[in-house]
């Protein structure tokens, strides 16, 4: 038993693993003029409701990201009719004037003015956010993934950000009072991206 045991202690019957080698590279967004692979990027947001968290998305985005002369500029543009929720009657209602009024204001707005990248891939942009009549001025924090070559052969790379906004400041302002005398809906609305150019 006790020869054993040593024999399981011995060095020569432990394996040892090799750490792979850290990446010292720094993350940089490719020099360039890139459009947006629809297909594969999304646009959401999220705000409480009543006491749990609702989530909605849009099914029609489009962005461009364009880095010339040491600028980098980040433009993005979401067709506020195609907000998408679980529910008909809901979606509806997203969609007139208690909300966002896709009849005067078809699309939602995003033009960075400034954009930083860490050599991590940490991003922040500033930018003006349009929504309905409303352009205000935000920032965004996230991340851009190491590009690498797709299966057609471009240079491909992402760009994941979020922000958080009162929907209040850009006119979406319904609410309704539960029987605590609360609101059914937040102020706050988390907004998310994830791109990939």
């Amino acid at each position: 038993m006790f020869a054993r045991a040593n024999k399981l202690r011995s060095p020569g019957n432990i394996t040892t693993h090799r750490r792979a080698p850290v990446s010292t590279t720094a993350v940089q967004i490719p020099a360039g003029s890139f459009t947006l692979d629809a297909a594969h990027s999304d646009a959401s947001f999220a705000v409480k409701h009543t006491v749990a968290t609702f989530r909605g998305s849009f099914d029609e985005v489009d962005a461009t990201l364009v880095n010339a002369d040491g600028e980098t500029e980040l433009t993005g543009i979401v067709k506020a009719d195609s907000i998408h929720v679980r529910q008909d009657d809901l979606g509806g209602h997203l969609k007139s004037a208690e909300f966002f009024d896709v009849a005067t204001y078809p699309e939602i707005r995003f033009e960075s003015s400034d954009l930083r990248v860490s050599e991590d891939g940490t991003l922040e942009v500033t930018g003006e956010l349009t929504i309905r009549d409303t352009t205000k001025t935000v920032e965004g924090k996230g991340l851009v993934t190491e590009p690498g070559v797709g299966f057609d052969g471009a240079l491909r790379f992402g760009v994941d950000l979020e922000t958080v906004v009162d929907r209040n400041e850009f006119g979406l302002t319904w609410n309704a009072p539960l029987p605590n005398g609360k609101n059914i809906l937040g102020d706050d609305v988390t907004i998310a991206v994830h791109l990939e150019f």
